[in-house]
């Protein structure tokens, strides 16, 4: 099964677009020892809502090398049948990104993971050839420095994100076992943008605590899966309320 596929048929199993971020915060669980725990209640209190995880690397490495060990543990421990899209946001070159594809898709078995594309497509290449994987490239992201690149336009009217795309269409002409989706944040996903990302998988951060409009995403006859990330919004919003509790809040805004 293609990994599109797989987040399809989770999408469809819960019923809407949510994405659970997981950003450990180790001063606001008590210390780094109260971390694993904290992490095995959210992913077990919203795996029933969670159409997909999303770890974020730069969490997991503040707490050194016990964070590595604690995402790996967590990853082992992961429902199988729930897409987890590591958000790494690596970019190297060609040789290097072998060992990051190699660390992430075999060690960890994650599904899918977020890559800056800014060095091209021999860059993102060696991700390109795994069976039931994704890629997310970063095409128009949440925060303000968006504009300095990302949705700058070019001489021949396109932007700069349209030529990230590119990279994608590629991937799809030489037929790339692994699925490419593109990483657009609600805050800068203007009618103009949206009307310019092609129909492919979307992984949509900005909701929330950064102030994204869903109504954006709207009338937009999209086909490929979507889905749409909330972290702190259930991890470190309301600590009184359950994560189960605030997952159905945000599932229900989601559903399809």
């Amino acid at each position: 099964m293609r990994y599109a596929e797989k987040l399809e048929k989770r999408i469809v199993d819960t019923g809407a677009r949510l994405c659970v971020g997981i950003d450990p915060r180790p001063e606001l669980s008590g210390g780094i020892e109260n971390v694993p725990e904290f992490l095995r209640r959210l992913v077990g209190e919203t795996a029933e809502y969670a159409a997909a995880f999303k770890p974020n690397m730069a969490y997991f490495e503040a707490m050194g090398l016990r964070g590595l060990e604690i995402l790996e543990e967590m990853l082992g421990e992961m429902p199988k049948e729930v897409p987890v899209i590591l958000d790494a946001k690596r970019s190297d070159i060609g040789e290097t990104q072998k060992y990051y594809a190699k660390s992430y898709f075999e060690n960890w078995d994650v599904d899918a993971v977020t890559l800056n594309p800014f060095l091209g497509y021999d860059s993102i290449e060696p991700f390109l050839n795994w069976e039931g994987k994704g890629i997310y490239l970063l095409a128009v992201t949440s925060n303000a420095g968006s504009a300095d690149f990302q949705r700058q336009k070019l001489a021949d009217g396109r932007y700069v994100f349209e030529l990230v795309q590119e990279l994608a269409v590629r991937a799809v002409a030489e037929k790339s076992a692994t699925d490419v989706g593109f990483v657009v944040g609600l805050t800068n996903a203007s009618s103009e943008v949206l009307d310019r990302i092609m129909d492919a998988p979307l992984l949509i951060p900005g909701l929330g605590a950064q102030g994204g409009d869903l109504d954006s995403l709207a009338g937009r006859g999209r086909t490929a899966p979507d889905t749409v990330n909330v972290s702190r919004g259930i991890s470190y919003n309301e600590m009184d309320r359950s994560f189960a509790d605030k997952a159905q809040e945000w599932h229900a805004l989601l559903s399809l």
